[in-house]
């Protein structure tokens, strides 16, 4: 059984009327009703204007190629257990161009065969940074022969990013849409 969430979605009331066009923006965008992720932070109404545009500029707003992207992410949503990141970006890593394969290869880790050396490198700077805080030596040098110094900066900032949002969600337990709310149906 699901615990409740301790921070419920809100509403138009509890979220103002900017954030509540915001999240209805983004939920027709994606194909379906304002996401519980946005209309739970939403509740901070200051606070998650400024967050947006910071996670508006790393997805979908940066200089990765997005499929390095959701890779990046669902490694993240799989090292810290959230099925609610997991679940949204499952699907955006398809549409990004991610494979069947490759989106349940995530779980085994950047050691699983079949990984291309980049994006080996892309899932242990993710693991690195999960379990000691920072990319290791080895790792960095070989990212720093595929990425440019502004990529290292927002693959750092996008691990940390997902991180902290992963957490987030876990502790406000929100909850996943149902089925006819999901982003991109």
């Amino acid at each position: 059984m699901t615990e409740p969430p301790r921070i419920a979605p809100g509403g138009r009331e509890e979220i103002g009327w900017v954030n509540a066009a915001i999240v209805r923006v983004i939920g027709l965008a994606a194909g379906g009703k304002p996401p519980h992720v946005f209309t739970t932070l939403a509740r901070n109404r200051r606070l998650f204007r400024r967050w947006l545009w910071f996670a508006g500029g790393l997805m979908p707003g940066g200089k990765l190629p997005r499929k390095d992207t959701e890779l990046v992410i669902l490694g993240v949503a799989h090292l810290t257990d959230n099925a609610y990141e997991w679940g949204h970006h499952e699907r955006l890593g398809a549409r990004a161009g991610l494979s069947a394969d490759e989106i349940e290869r995530v779980r085994q880790g950047p050691a699983a065969p079949g990984w291309s050396p980049r994006q080996r490198l892309l899932l242990a700077a993710v693991g690195e940074c999960h379990s000691e805080g920072r990319i290791g030596d080895a790792t960095w040098a070989g990212l720093a022969a595929e990425l440019d110094e502004p990529r290292l900066i927002e693959l750092c900032l996008l691990i940390g990013h997902y991180e902290m949002l992963a957490m987030t969600l876990s502790s406000l337990r929100v909850q996943p849409e149902a089925p006819g709310e999901r982003l991109g149906r």
